[in-house]
């Protein structure tokens, strides 16, 4: 059976997004009546969006010659400067409204786990709430565009953007998106809580080779077609506002200038009939990247791919203009894109009332608010993943006299991450101030840094190794701060920076039992640690409510978990590492003595990874009964509904992500060994147990066979349901091409 191209994912699981009843009819005939009154200048305005520190800003606002401006901008009242920009653009002649963007990436001013770590919740309904209290924030005051959310897929930790994504699986990263996709816009973009979204970096970037950000890309169709496209398609299909090319190539060819992806895929065959924004200068960059000559040049290239708007270069401005009197740009094209431009503004409702996102009121009531602190507390909670807990060493008794040790046990800041908005260090409460209040008698708790997160000092440890003889547990908060992570971090080696481990080998040298707490906006290699202490929870980068969310699991307030969206491997040598690789002519085994020649291993380092895709523990137990399927086959145009009993089988109330993964055991191609196609949260009593349900369709069999089709074919299947993506529990059926 042959699918329409890259509808396996999307047709699953994408929701359009409403239309308010005012943006049909009326809104067409609004628009063309404004785009009949507007000049060349005036339109390539609205195609343009300037940062606040251009120097002409005021005056083209005044003048009506610009689209928008950014509205997240740390240590400004944003409110305040929105409102200001606004009358601005009420003195020009067709007094058209601005729109205020930004990267509002997981929170505005209440700051939340970073989207890797809300990815490890497993939890989109939560993820929706968070991004919905982050656009209440944001929408009151005047922003009402956001540059989220990233779904790049991310398979290689040493990117450091990893960290705004949601991790190496396609199914995963679209769950994740089209949660966070909700959050933003709602069901109705014109509500004064809702903000519009852009889908980014279409697509690939998360592929740069060496893990370098910016760097090239090169990817089979396969895997874009498979991997890195559907995330994109089902956020179109969702009614996302916008998408913003990648600032990388993509088989030798600049996202910014490839007609064929932004103008053949996007627009013509998948329909896209929203906003193409271009990446911060990304279009100037296309003289960099040496396929423009000229700033004419470049922007000739960008506007024909199909880039409807220039962020922030100001060459739009500069050169449309003349490019359409000489006949380079027909003016239709302007006019298209100048009417995407206002059919967005009209659904936001700014034509309506341009200050309608700009309300001190709700601002006060909204921000920082013990609403969305208790839900940046639980995000955080739900998002830290257990990987190690030998001998039941958590959770801690408050009475045991604890030593907190390591550099980011009182670090603020290292908790908002890099793309924190405006989000404030003094409004985070510490690990160490969390445990602290959690034990409730601070003569219980002691506190040295011993070392910094990147420095060679080491002068600090033998205070360090003091404390922790005197103390009955040692709890060492170590990872990456935000100048290791994000957008242009990228780090050649992944294990702890800085002389961390020689902090960790002593404390660990005095027998005390130990605890690490991570900090971490990617999957670290750390094998000693794994080993040799007693437990470690990896927090990432939790937001204005770490203190609280990790005392809460060490102390057994809750059960942890988060489960694992990427990888963690056991050395930088295995990167790019990934659950659903495919298998080999000559694959690894362990009981054959082939192991040590003529199979595809290292010599030096185990095939598997340290910590798997999913992976994550609990303070309880989880048993699975067998796999259960409804059927022996699928047919076309059916389904098949598996199940299994999931049991608590701890003494301890918990919750588990049980992950449905499928397995095509002989196609025309290799297929991956695995793919996940479904996960359910389940919350059970001790003693529960609960049948959880999953249903299966043709679709979720496709992939990318060629010549621009996605097909399934007729074969065995296996079904895999489990913990994590090494479940081994499965079930056999049968897929007929062409039955009913």
């Amino acid at each position: 059976m042959l699918l329409a191209i890259f509808t396996c994912v999307s047709v699953a699981i994408a929701k359009p997004v409403s239309v308010p009843p005012q943006s049909g009819r009326a809104m067409h005939a609004f628009v063309d009546h404004l785009l009949a009154r507007m000049t060349l200048q005036e339109k390539v305005g609205q195609l343009s969006i300037l940062g606040r520190g251009h120097k002409g800003l005021k005056k083209l606002i005044r003048e009506g010659l610009l689209g928008g401006t950014n509205g997240v901008l740390p240590g400004v009242d944003v409110l305040a400067y929105t409102r200001r920009m606004q009358k601005l653009a009420m003195q020009s002649p067709l007094k058209i409204p601005l729109w205020f963007m930004g990267d509002v990436n997981h929170g505005f001013r209440t700051i939340f786990p970073v989207p890797l770590a809300l990815a490890a919740t497993w939890n989109p309904a939560l993820v929706e709430q968070v991004q919905h209290a982050a656009a209440t924030e944001a929408t009151a005051a005047g922003v009402d565009w956001t540059l989220t959310p990233m779904v790049d897929i991310g398979r290689d930790p040493r990117w450091g953007r990893v960290v705004e994504g949601a991790g190496e699986d396609p199914y995963l990263d679209t769950v994740m998106g089209l949660a966070q996709l909700r959050g933003f816009q709602g069901d109705d973009l014109a509500a004064s809580d809702t903000m519009l979204a852009t889908a980014k970096h279409f697509v690939g970037y998360g592929a740069v080779q060496a893990g370098r950000d910016y760097n090239s890309v090169y990817l089979p169709q396969i895997l874009l077609r498979d991997v890195y496209l559907p995330p994109f398609h089902a956020m179109v299909n969702a009614g996302v506002a916008a998408v913003m090319p990648s600032l990388t190539t993509l088989n030798g060819v600049p996202a910014t200038a490839d007609r064929g992806l932004l103008t053949g895929i996007l627009r013509k065959r998948w329909g896209y009939r929203g906003l193409i924004v271009s990446d911060y200068d990304a279009i100037p960059e296309l003289q960099t990247h040496e396929v423009a000559a000229t700033p004419a040049d470049a922007v000739r290239l960008a506007f024909d791919a199909g880039v409807d708007i220039d962020l922030h270069s100001g060459l739009y401005l500069a050169q449309l203009p003349q490019l359409v009197r000489r006949g380079v740009v027909p003016m239709s094209r302007i006019d298209a894109a100048v009417r995407r431009v206002l059919d967005a503004k009209y659904r936001l409702g700014l034509f309506a009332n341009p200050f309608r996102y700009d309300n001190a009121q709700r601002q006060k009531q909204v921000t920082l608010s013990p609403q969305h602190l208790a839900l940046a507390r639980k995000a955080a909670r739900e998002s830290m993943v257990l990987l190690r807990n030998v001998h039941h060493t958590l959770p801690l008794s408050r009475h045991l006299r604890i030593a907190v040790i390591g550099p980011l046990a009182d670090a603020r800041k290292a908790m908002l991450g890099q793309m924190s908005a405006e989000g404030e260090p003094q409004d985070v409460v510490p690990i160490l101030d969390g445990i602290r209040r959690a034990v409730g008698d601070a003569a219980r708790v002691s506190y040295v840094r011993g070392v910094g997160v990147t420095s060679d000092d080491l002068s600090g440890v033998p205070a360090a190794v003091r404390m922790a003889k005197a103390a009955d547990v040692a709890v060492l908060v170590l990872g990456e701060n935000q100048s290791l992570i994000g957008e242009g971090h990228s780090r050649s080696h992944i294990g702890l920076p800085g002389r961390q481990m020689e902090l960790a080998r002593a404390i660990v040298a005095t027998g005390k039992p130990v605890v690490v707490v991570l900090i971490n906006g990617r999957p670290l290699t750390i094998p000693w640690l794994s080993t040799h202490v007693d437990a470690i929870l990896d927090a990432w980068v939790p937001g204005d409510e770490a203190g609280p969310a990790v005392a809460d699991l060490l102390f057994g307030t809750d059960d942890p978990s988060g489960k694992l969206p990427m990888t963690f491997p056991r050395d930088v040598g295995q990167v790019p590492i990934y659950y659903a690789h495919l298998e080999t002519g000559r694959p690894y085994n362990p009981a054959t003595r082939l192991t040590r020649h003529y199979t595809t291993h290292y010599v030096d380092v185990p095939n598997s990874p340290l910590y798997p895709f999913g992976y994550g523990l609990s303070y309880t137990s989880f048993a699975f009964g067998p796999v259960c399927l409804d059927s022996d086959r699928l047919r076309t145009g059916g389904t098949l509904h598996v199940s299994v009993r999931v049991s608590n089988t701890g003494k301890r109330r918990g919750a588990e992500v049980v992950q449905l993964y499928v397995h095509d055991e002989v196609a025309s191609i290799s297929p991956p060994v695995r793919l996940l196609k479904g996960f359910r949260r389940v919350s059970l009593n001790p003693g529960q147990s609960k049948t959880v349900r999953f249903t299966l369709v043709p679709a979720d069999l496709a992939f990318y066979l060629g010549h621009g089709v996605v097909g399934t074919q007729s074969g065995t299947y296996l079904v895999y349901v489990g913990g994590d993506s090494m479940a081994t529990d499965s079930a056999h059926f049968l897929f007929q091409e062409g039955t009913k």
